[in-house]
């Protein structure tokens, strides 16, 4: 099962930051278990949605220029505060350091202007197509997949043109 933890980018500088947010509504399935009588966005999507987040910014600055980016490391990951349903998760990821195949970012998560998780991530970039060059086809119908998506998630945002052709 695959969640998708943003909602929206609201602002976007290439190689630097990413901003998101990610409305919590009590309709979502897992709130019924997390938990019945105080539902909250667990924290372990609070993670995800951070780890979306950084995955964007570096779809976003590279062209798609990898299918996929997977979480390497999460460390310093701090948790201040529950998100409710009808709250809405800002995330901010900033972009610290990339080399060849790893980008390092710090971000933080907060609820109307109080933080509810912190910490750096480090996501890994490839391609099928890096150890088995049959796989081309695949990650070109990936990065496809993840093009149309992008224009769900910055409805409003003007990415520069030379990033999104």
């Amino acid at each position: 099962m695959q969640f998708w933890l943003l909602d929206r980018i609201v602002s976007f500088e290439p190689d630097s930051q990413l901003t998101a947010v990610k409305n919590v509504s009590l309709s979502e399935e897992y709130l019924a278990d997390h938990f019945p009588e105080f539902p909250v966005l667990p924290g372990v999507f609070m993670l995800e949605a951070a780890t979306q987040a950084g995955v964007w910014l570096i779809r976003l600055s590279e062209n798609y220029a990898h299918s996929i980016i997977v979480l390497h490391e999460a460390r310093a990951v701090k948790y201040a505060d529950f998100v409710a349903p009808g709250q809405t998760l800002t995330i901010r990821v900033e972009q610290t350091k990339k080399d060849d195949r790893l980008t390092t970012f710090r971000f933080q998560g907060e609820v109307e202007g109080n933080v509810s998780v912190s910490g750096r991530l480090v996501l890994e970039r490839m391609n099928l197509s890096d150890t088995d060059p049959e796989q081309a086809d695949l990650d070109a119908r990936m990065v496809q997949y993840q093009r149309n998506s992008e224009k769900l998630l910055t409805r409003g945002l003007q990415v520069p043109a030379a990033l999104t052709t």
